[in-house]
């Protein structure tokens, strides 16, 4: 990343974490806002929540890595969803991981190398009465089915 964009993202990590108390119990706010703002938590961004917290940088990894709303990495345009979980999984939800996986030649955790796709699993979306479900964006698609995924992916790739 060259220096010009570390630059703009601590300038604007800044004026995100200035409204805060130098306090410990603020971490997880000021990690939403920045999750929020640029679609994962930068290293630069905690390293300046570090210092301005007085938080060693290992404790600030383990809560981005300890809660699934965070995270490293950037997604894609599309970050798509799977449900794991036991009502969502007794209905086929794995079939539907598997053929988003060979759809989008993506393993889990992964973005696209253009930036269009993300791939994420998760334990429950509150949607178990129509599960099997994923989302797109944060959008529920329930009653899932691998014909259903294809569809929405087929869509996704017309609006581009």
């Amino acid at each position: 990343m060259c220096d010009c964009i570390n630059k703009k993202i601590i300038e604007e990590v800044k004026d995100i974490i200035a409204p805060y108390k130098k306090e410990k119990d603020n971490l997880i706010p000021i990690l939403n806002e920045i999750q929020e703002k640029y679609g994962y938590i930068p290293q630069i961004a905690q390293l300046e929540i570090s210092e301005y917290l007085d938080i060693p940088m290992a404790e600030i990894y383990g809560v981005i890595t300890f809660y699934s709303r965070f995270t490293l990495k950037p997604k894609g345009k599309y970050s798509i969803s799977v449900c794991l979980g036991t009502a969502c999984f007794v209905k086929g939800s794995q079939a539907i991981l598997d053929r988003l996986k060979e759809r989008l030649k993506l393993e889990e955790g992964e973005t696209s190398s253009d930036g269009r796709y993300s791939i994420d699993t998760t334990r429950c979306v509150g949607a178990c009465g129509i599960a099997p479900v994923f989302t797109v964006n944060n959008e529920v698609y329930g009653h899932a089915t691998v014909k259903k995924l294809n569809e929405v992916i087929d869509e996704l790739e017309k609006e581009e």
